[in-house]
């Protein structure tokens, strides 16, 4: 299997919660990854690192190989990435264990931007690397999270985490905003996603990208980020506008009108400057040229 066989492949593995058109992935190859292989590759590299560095060991055990499921190793690492004197790591990993077992789909989600990442990163070595040490899996797992709550009602504590998310990981998502699966966040630091933000699945965003609002206005103000989508890094997308599906937002660009599907846009303000084959998925081939 080829690079671009196995990316297709792969692509099926992540659950169209947020697309619009689901059809968009219709001829993808059956999935390479489930949830239960990724665990399963997790503890078997988190095994090999602790007999290649012992001094590793403790933070490999309470962070996988104590951990029975990928959904408590995830909850056990945010936990430890967000605690604080007032938030203590044990008080979060309990609360963080509760909604993820409330909300399974938390986990089907996380499995989903492992292998996007592994995937995409050519920099990612495993996926170990990834739970562990890229916090732009961290920070967008954190968001899960804080959303999970949000959606129970419990907005204040939703706050308190999404705040300190920021201040930890350098990453400052809503906990209202709508994110899908199979999302990659490069490098992350510097990312700001909007209240009324939605980002669908199978979207590769670098850092300093920001999808903000315009002014002071109300309701429904944020982008809408359509599948298969790259915006580059320090790009800018500002107000209630969409960028259509497998479209490329070049790097240090501001976007304030839609973008079409399948074009690249560039400049301040961005215009389009290509048109792209119908078969080409800027999220999966990270290409920065324009």
């Amino acid at each position: 299997m080829n690079t671009t066989d196995a990316t297709l492949a792969r692509r099926s593995a992540i659950p169209a919660s947020l697309l619009s058109a689901p059809a968009v992935f219709a001829d993808m190859r059956p999935q390479a990854w489930t949830q239960d292989s990724i665990w399963h590759e997790i503890r078997a590299e988190a095994e090999q690192a602790a007999a290649c560095e012992p001094i590793l060991l403790p933070r490999l055990k309470a962070m996988v190989l104590d951990r029975p499921t990928l959904a408590a190793s995830i909850a056990a690492v945010v936990a430890r990435r967000l605690a604080t004197e007032d938030l203590p790591e044990s008080a979060l990993r309990e609360l963080f264990d509760g909604v993820m077992r409330a909300a399974p789909g938390i986990a089907q989600q996380a499995a989903a931007d492992l292998a996007a990442v592994k995937d995409r990163d050519p920099a990612c070595p495993n996926l170990l690397h990834v739970v562990l040490n890229l916090k732009g899996f961290q920070s967008l797992q954190s968001y899960r999270i804080a959303h999970a709550l949000w959606r129970e009602g419990r907005q204040e504590l939703a706050f308190a985490l999404s705040n300190q998310a920021s201040v930890a990981l350098g990453v400052d998502i809503h906990p209202a905003a709508r994110i899908g699966s199979g999302v990659m966040f490069d490098h992350a630091t510097g990312i700001v996603i909007g209240e009324t933000s939605v980002v669908e699945d199978h979207v590769s965003i670098l850092q300093n990208v920001t999808l903000g609002g315009t002014g002071k206005e109300h309701g429904d103000r944020h982008p809408k980020i359509r599948s298969g989508v790259m915006i580059g890094a320090g790009a800018k997308i500002l107000g209630n506008i969409e960028v259509g599906t497998m479209s490329k937002v070049a790097a240090g660009s501001v976007v304030l009108r839609a973008v079409p599907p399948h074009c690249t846009v560039a400049g301040v303000p961005a215009r389009i400057v290509r048109h792209h084959r119908a078969d080409s998925c800027p999220s999966d081939e990270m290409d920065q040229s324009i």
